[in-house]
């Protein structure tokens, strides 16, 4: 049989543990999910969820560590990033029907940089599925390139084999029809509207995440880190049109038990931590 317990430690609540009788076995109810090895109560953790779903752009590290009175950005950072990954639901359906596809680019202006070259910007590739004259779900993810090994293996875990895929004339698109897709092209040049015109809907949700990067965020963003902030603004974008807040803090609660722990350290190794910093999380 197995049953919750709550231990007290130095005369106040500790933490609760399942235990199993017929194996003496104790192992904590956090155990497993992104609230793993936390100091903090769980309590604390659902204003952070509540914070971050509760507010239509979200939370900064700094925002979120006022709210909660964290003594540490670093735990602040943190936990948004543990949040973070707790937003791409496990197993979750790919894009169908008409989807369109194009890249965009974040970071400074580079000078003497064509096409699809660059140099220090981030490319991030962008698929907006079709619904009508709007927008349905999205994905975004940061590539390296804009060939067709990078294009490929983000299609293919993006978009149900048998959609139609809506791109412009770019050569890393040419291997849709083997991969099982449909490629429906629209040349952009030499015609009279502009790309933004021709592919709206890509067009459109690459300049609202722009918008959503420098508003929230001040714009400092790591490439290292830029995926995880892709996830938030998808999982935001998909669930735009829900009238309850309160169902954002409940799927992320139910995802956040869902997805495997993620350890301080493989996130920080590319974060420069602030001389005496309390990494207490």
């Amino acid at each position: 049989m197995v049953f919750g317990v709550r231990g007290v430690v130095g005369g106040r609540p500790g933490r609760y543990v399942e235990c199993c009788c017929s194996v003496g076995y104790q192992s904590s109810v956090t155990a497993g999910t992104i609230f793993q090895d936390t100091r903090k109560p769980l309590t604390v953790w659902f204003r952070a969820m509540w914070a971050v779903t509760s507010q239509k752009n979200g939370a900064s590290a700094i925002g979120l560590q006022r709210v909660l009175g964290l003594g540490s950005y670093d735990t602040a950072w943190t936990w948004l990033h543990k949040l973070r990954r707790a937003m791409v639901r496990p197993g979750r359906d790919r894009l169908s029907g008409v989807v369109e596809v194009d890249e965009t680019y974040w970071g400074r202006e580079e000078e003497n940089v064509r096409g699809r070259q660059m140099e220090n910007k981030a490319l991030i590739v962008v698929a907006a599925q079709e619904d009508g004259e709007g927008i349905g779900r999205i994905r975004l993810r940061h590539i390296p390139d804009a060939s067709a090994e990078s294009l490929m293996p983000f299609i293919e875990e993006a978009i149900e084999p048998g959609s139609v895929v809506h791109t412009d004339g770019w050569v890393g698109y040419d291997p849709l029809k083997r991969k099982g897709y449909g490629h429906r092209i629209t040349f952009v040049k030499g015609q009279k509207e502009s790309a933004s015109e021709l592919l709206p809907r890509v067009h459109l949700v690459a300049s609202l995440l722009k918008r959503w990067l420098l508003g929230t965020h001040q714009g400092a963003v790591s490439r290292e880190h830029l995926d995880y902030y892709l996830d938030e603004f998808t999982f935001r974008f998909n669930r735009r049109n829900s009238r309850s807040r309160g169902k954002l803090f409940l799927r992320l609660a139910e995802q956040a038990v869902a997805v495997a722990p993620v350890p301080y350290k493989s996130m920080v190794k590319c974060f420069a931590k602030a001389d005496g910093a309390n990494h207490n999380i």
